[in-house]
């Protein structure tokens, strides 16, 4: 059996010898009850300068008040005062207490120390379902979701905290058909849901696009009696707004009696991805008449939906108040808002500007987010200047590498291309694969560019060839440019004819009533061919067809699409 005593330096075992309080027959729990307030209320660092103070007084050691010091550490990932806590436990005997050892499996897990949170579940004597709810939780967490299915399927006996651990933690790793084919199992075994597992699954909905699953859910939260409750509220709007349905997301927010600012911040995310920029607007003005005070995510959403709107004045505005009035420090998320609200209007040189005097330096999503402003309006100097500033902070995102080959491929430099390409080799860079999905009647089809596995593969790209053909009547002319491949242009365009928005579309085309509106999602930045391709498409079909990419949506109607090419 492997001890699950840390290795800690002989030097820090005697200072813990020191610094412990000596041993009283009265248990002191307040201070306990102290430090676990602090933690609730953020300042879990306090907390822990409140433990260290103890070294003055003869306070008697609890289970109760390491499980507090235990969760100040895992909220501050602290992982050297978590291991000085861990011997303590050894110390004074509490390594038996099954409540503290999960606590201490948790600070482990949350401090990505994976190897010693698995020998303290290892060393647990009799684990209960807690702890291996705990263990599912933390092997999530740390992305290890094949790991945590394992041990979830070797569960003797499972409660509802287990079907909730596993379906958040495959949510939150992306995993959102494996969670959804989780939930229905557990309805099927006839386990009872609760708040958290609606929760969970109308986030997961909301990740995936998922309509039908999302409002099937919404039957059920109303079936239970959940609607009432402020979490659930904030999920749905949340869930139908990712789901392309703005309007009823802001019927969900107007059926919140008591909304809060996770509610606000929701709908004006929500309003901001749907190109709404100037609703977005009214929002946060309603939320601070309404006295609700916005966050640093509030700004963000407010700060984003400017910025896809082209509204630069406003933007600034906001980005003021969120400094002068609210007193909050913009992130480097802030920043790169106003980069990009800067950008997208064409500001290249305030952009540049505004980045000189940050009080920070730009990171990789910074510099990609202004190479890609200065790539869409052809600045080729600024571009090359911005994307050389890029490849030295070695970025391990495959988007900015693609970005600036593909600049370089459109003004005719190959060994710009190859350069870029030798470093992505060089650095084990892969491009992420691109994807599209669609719901069809409550199964979600997934198609990857040039995808011939799904079973009616023959006809989508019968009736893509087809709908091609009358779009190039109409005006359609396939961008080229945007395959970097060195094959002819006979080829390019099958390549681009088989980008899996295109493919989704078309089987939504063909799986659904004429006239019905059609959803996608794409995991990356819709392509500026499929964009054009799909106004094309929304004329010749005469379908409203909404696309949402990792940007924001797109709603295409009788050949016009609601960003007004502003993305």
């Amino acid at each position: 059996m492997v001890s699950v005593t840390p290795k800690v330096p002989v030097i820090l075992l005697y200072t813990l010898q020191n610094t412990i309080p000596k041993v009283q027959q009265r248990p002191n729990s307040t201070l306990a009850t102290k430090i676990i307030s602090l933690v609730n209320q953020g300042q879990s660092r306090k907390g822990l300068l409140l433990f260290n103070q103890l070294q003055s007084f003869e306070v008697r050691v609890t289970g109760f008040l390491l499980t507090a010091v235990l969760k100040c550490c895992a909220r501050l990932e602290a992982l050297n005062e978590g291991k000085q806590t861990h011997c303590v436990i050894f110390k004074y005997g509490f390594n038996k207490d099954l409540i503290l050892m999960t606590s201490l499996m948790d600070m482990y897990f949350k401090s990505r120390s994976v190897f010693e949170a698995r020998n303290v579940f290892d060393e647990m004597a009799d684990r209960d379902v807690i702890a291996v709810n705990g263990m599912i939780s933390g092997l999530c967490r740390c992305s290890l979701t094949s790991e945590a299915v394992q041990i979830f399927e070797n569960m003797f006996e499972k409660d509802v905290g287990s079907w909730n651990s596993l379906i958040s933690g495959l949510g939150q790793n992306m995993e959102g058909l494996r969670a959804l084919n989780f939930f229905r199992r557990m309805r099927s075994e006839g386990m009872k849901i609760d708040l958290t597992t609606m929760v969970s699954v109308l986030s997961v909905s909301a990740d995936l696009a998922a309509l039908v699953n999302g409002q099937q859910v919404h039957c059920l939260v109303i079936k239970h009696g959940f609607e009432m409750y402020l979490p659930i509220g904030n999920a749905t709007v949340d869930m139908y707004a990712k789901s392309g349905c703005i309007n009823d997301a802001l019927l969900c927010f107007n059926n919140i009696t008591s909304r809060n600012v996770v509610s606000w911040t929701s709908l004006i995310v929500g309003l901001g991805k749907h190109g709404l920029g100037y609703e977005a607007l009214r929002a946060f003005d309603q939320m601070e008449m309404e006295g609700v005070v916005p966050n640093n995510v509030t700004f963000l959403g407010v700060l984003y939906a400017c910025s896809h709107a082209g509204l630069v004045e406003q933007g600034l505005k906001i980005f003021n108040k969120m400094i002068y009035k609210y007193s909050i420090q913009p992130m480097m998320e802030h920043y790169t808002c106003m980069v990009d609200l800067l950008g997208r209007a064409g500001k290249l040189e305030e952009a540049r500007v505004f980045i000189e005097k940050m009080p920070v330096n730009p990171d990789v999503k910074l510099l990609t987010a202004f190479l890609s402003s200065c790539f869409s309006f052809m600045n080729v100097e600024l571009t090359r200047k911005v994307g050389e500033q890029l490849l030295e902070l070695q970025p391990d995102d495959a988007g900015a590498y693609i970005l600036l080959s593909n600049f370089y491929g459109l003004v005719g430099d190959l060994e710009g291309v190859a350069k870029v390409r030798r470093l992505m080799s060089s650095r084990g860079i892969r491009k992420e694969k691109a994807c599209t999905w669609i719901e069809i009647r409550g199964k979600v089809h997934v198609f990857e560019s040039g995808d011939r596995s799904h079973l009616l593969h023959k006809e989508i790209y019968s009736y893509l060839e087809e709908l091609i053909r009358k779009m190039k009547k109409i005006g359609y002319v396939p961008n080229l440019s945007l395959v970097v491949q060195n094959v002819d242009d006979q080829r390019k365009e099958e390549i681009l004819s088989g980008h899996s928005e295109k493919l989704a579309i078309v089987f939504g085309l063909l799986s659904t009533p004429p006239g019905s509106m059609i959803t996608i999602v794409k995991n990356l930045r819709i392509c500026v061919d499929c964009h054009a391709a799909t106004a094309f498409i929304s004329k010749i079909a005469g379908r409203e067809i909404v696309a949402r990419d990792s940007s924001r949506f797109h709603r295409f109607k009788d050949g016009v699409c609601s960003c007004g090419n502003h993305w």
